[in-house]
């Protein structure tokens, strides 16, 4: 399983521990003897490694020791011991017993003198020492390590490859470390042994007592470099979830909308759904303003993931909630996170879609409305490219995440303006919809048919439809019919068939514009022939 470990002890300066001496030994001590055979540990590997663990009980929660368990061999006997007694040197430093093995051990090959790098590309070792003897602060030393396999196969088998990384991510373990980057201080050396090849990282802050290194912190440090070492191989992972995440979607609101047809029928099989839904539908007359999963009370709240649960009972939808979480598991695997226990669907932070689906039905039902065809349309149809950013700003606008920091949400709104300004049509079409919608922003609908417009204007057939519903809405600050069929057509010209089908409706209706049946059969066919469903009197009807 690829992952990246990172441990971060720390040491106290001045006191009789010389922490120098830990700064010497990780920059001249290399790799232990390379070992050809599977020869057992010698009787003084097995004595040590049993006197480590009484003494160290975190020594039997290395990967090392795993491996040793699992295959007792020299290799693996003298890798554990050299990450023991390099996890616990503070208490061993004192030991006469563990230093005189540290000084006996192999050393062999070096980048100069020594193995040490850092900032500059030649480190001074006698100064380094001094200058960690007269300092009065805390030093971290972080032990950072891979797989054998995933450091062979990803290039970081060599003491350039891990100076780079490090050089290239200091600032980012600086501020982990509550450290400004002018007064971070650090040294590395590159330990190329047993299965698992590591560096050994000595950090502090020029100013004692600044320094400060939680758990979440780690976390951050942990996360910087995975992403960068597992770069490709997470960003193939993460295409296929953020798929097999629109797959899901797209499953459920289906699967929402044939219920809710079912139940218009008075031939539905899913009794404890249609009871729920009856209770949305009820208490959603007690709601003033935003219908949307976000702005509603706890019991409402409560209502709508209890059909959303429900609804993971049904085979197409549990089938790809169980792929996403499998591609889910490989994600964490690369952060060295546990496997996760399979959450319900509705506490699943990533589909609030589904629960506004189902807000938005009931909402539509309890109106009078039918479905919410458009809706899922619109879903359907949506661009999904990434813009000029790292991660889908698609899903930042369809659910606001209530946990996500304001900093976050607010930066992740001025970079989406910055692009639709700077003439982006899809950030144009997505800050539109925040303005339709609300959520990140306030309402605006105004606002909302202008970005709508501007990448309507730039031949985005997605923004041409959804202008074109807005126009057609009932507020009255952007109601134009005309203006809106028009651009309807156009969508539905340049291939939306959900434009097409809207169309269609509208001109069967007679209501906005005057009925024509040649039109109607014209559009509802061309729908009909996409979406290879059938286009009954203006109702959405599958096969």
């Amino acid at each position: 399983m690829a992952k990246l470990i990172v441990k971060s002890p720390y040491l106290k300066c001045g006191g009789a521990e010389k922490v120098s001496g830990y700064l010497h030994y990780i920059g001249t001590r290399e790799h232990v003897q390379k070992l050809t055979d599977d020869h057992p540990p010698t009787r003084k590997q097995e004595q040590l490694i049993a006197k480590l663990a009484t003494d160290f009980p975190g020594v039997k929660k290395l990967a090392e020791y795993e491996d040793y368990t699992s295959r007792k061999t020299k290799v693996n006997a003298s890798a554990l011991i050299a990450m023991a007694l390099e996890e616990n040197w503070s208490a061993v430093s004192q030991t006469d017993g563990y230093m005189k093995y540290i000084a006996t051990r192999p050393r062999t090959e070096r980048l100069s003198s020594h193995g040490l790098f850092g900032d500059e590309d030649n480190v001074d070792l006698d100064a380094a020492m001094a200058e960690l003897d007269s300092y009065t602060g805390n030093v971290w030393t972080h032990i950072i390590s891979l797989y054998r396999e995933d450091a062979a196969r990803l290039g970081y088998d060599n003491a350039n490859a891990w100076r780079n990384l490090i050089r290239a991510h200091r600032n980012d373990i600086a501020a982990a470390m509550k450290i400004p980057p002018k007064d971070f201080r650090w040294y590395a050396a590159f330990h190329d042994e047993g299965d698992h090849p590591h560096i050994h990282m000595m950090a502090w802050s020029a100013k004692p007592g600044q320094a400060y290194l939680s758990r979440e912190g780690i976390r951050q440090i942990r996360s910087q470099l995975t992403n960068d070492i597992f770069k490709q191989e997470l960003l193939h992972v993460y295409e296929q979830k953020s798929g097999s995440r629109d797959e899901l979607v797209r499953e459920a609101r289906d699967a929402l909308l044939e219920l809710t047809r079912q139940m218009q029928t008075g031939i539905c099989n899913h009794p404890e759904v249609e009871g729920l839904m009856q209770q949305l539908l009820q208490a959603l007359d007690s709601v003033t303003g935003k219908k949307s999963y976000g702005y509603l009370p706890k019991p409402i709240k409560k209502i709508a993931d209890e059909i959303v649960d429900q609804m993971e009972r049904l085979p197409v939808v549990s089938d790809c909630y169980d792929r996403w979480l499998e591609l889910q598991d490989q994600v964490d695997s690369f952060y060295g996170g546990n496997e996760q226990k399979r959450l319900p669907l509705s506490q699943q932070k990533e589909f609030r879609a589904i629960k506004n689906a189902v807000i938005q039905e009931a909402e539509r039902i309890r109106l009078g409305e039918t479905t919410f065809e458009d809706a899922v349309m619109e879903q359907r149809d949506e661009p999904k490219d990434n813009l000029r950013a790292d991660r889908t700003l698609w899903q930042i606008v369809d659910e606001v995440d209530d946990t996500l920091p304001l900093t976050e949400r607010d930066k992740a709104v001025e970079d989406l303006r910055a692009w639709a300004e700077d003439g982006d049509a899809t950030a144009q079409y997505f800050l539109a919809k925040l303005y339709r919608d609300g959520g990140l922003l306030i309402p605006n609908s105004k606002l909302a048919r202008d970005w709508f417009y501007r990448a309507a204007r730039q031949n985005l057939v997605t923004a041409q439809y959804a202008l074109g519903k807005l126009l057609l809405s009932e507020d009255n600050d952007v109601r134009d019919t005309m203006l809106g069929m028009e651009w309807l057509e156009c969508a539905a010209q340049k291939g939306s068939h959900y434009a097409a089908y809207r169309v269609g409706k509208e001109y069967l209706r007679g209501k906005i514009v005057k009925k024509d049946m040649g039109r109607v059969l014209r559009y509802l066919t061309d729908a009909a022939n996409a979406e290879n469903q059938y286009y009954d009197n203006g109702l959405y009807v599958h096969t």
